[in-house]
């Protein structure tokens, strides 16, 4: 049975302008809000903690009974939209508990991508090519709604595992699993003739690059080979391709 609500001034309705901006609120709540009717699909499909789901008049989603479905008219929506152009839906899921750091060979870590669309785009790509990923200090928030759209569902599909520095510097030497950084130094070895698929490789935020005590400690240093006349890759591509060697 759906609810109907037609004031801006909702509680709930506010609640989910703050879970959209604030992380702080996040993180209070335990919850999350996330955008858009292709997501929306995703979440129920793969996502066991979805639980509210606000749709605008003339939108329409088969959803399960437990979902609690909250109707509102246009103009309503699109006071609470991240979205210049609503699609008409927006929904709250519980935040996941928190994940154990678990060192993998052939995995990825990310140090200080702030950019929500670059984490986004990483997550995705680690979930189309089956890379284990884990994100280190400093990353965006991988449950705001920026990088929720830009990992197109991937939050919804894999376990995103937030740690620190120095747990996975102690749990790969446990493990014996190297870790290589992404650098541009003269020791450097090319991606293509390293043993990648054995290593944890961390890739460095946009602008500073991996942070100097990664630097300091990693076993080997990578580089991906390209025209001398180009400074770096966006982080991105750069990860993307680290993987896409990874998987090969």
């Amino acid at each position: 049975m759906e609810e109907r609500i037609t004031s801006r001034k909702n509680p709930l309705l506010q609640q989910v302008k703050k879970l959209l901006s604030s992380k702080k609120a996040r993180e209070e709540a335990g919850l999350f809000a996330a955008d858009g009717t292709k997501l929306l699909q995703e979440a129920v499909r793969y996502f066991p903690g979805l639980q509210t789901v606000i749709l605008s008049d003339g939108v329409e989603a088969e959803m399960p009974d437990h979902i609690r479905v909250i109707r509102v008219p246009g103009d309503v929506m699109g006071s609470i939209s991240p979205m210049a152009s609503p699609q008409g839906a927006l929904f709250l899921c519980a935040l996941p508990e928190k994940k154990i750091f678990q060192p993998k060979k052939g995995m990825l870590l990310l140090d200080g991508i702030q950019d929500p669309g670059n984490l986004g785009t990483m997550l995705r790509t680690a979930d189309a090519l089956d890379i284990p990923v884990a994100l280190l200090e400093g990353c965006a928030d991988p449950y705001s709604h920026k990088v929720v759209r830009a990992s197109m569902g991937a939050v919804f599909r894999t376990d995103v595992v937030q740690t620190t520095w120095e747990e996975v510097k102690a749990a790969c030497a446990a493990a014996n699993i190297p870790v290589a950084v992404t650098a541009l130094s003269d020791r450097a070895e090319d991606i293509r003739k390293a043993d990648i698929k054995n290593m944890a490789v961390v890739i460095g935020s946009e602008g500073q690059g991996v942070r100097k005590d990664i630097l300091d400690a990693a076993g080997a240093e990578l580089i991906i080979p390209m025209n001398s006349h180009c400074e770096s890759l966006n982080a991105a591509v750069a990860a993307a391709i680290v993987m896409w060697q990874m998987a090969k």
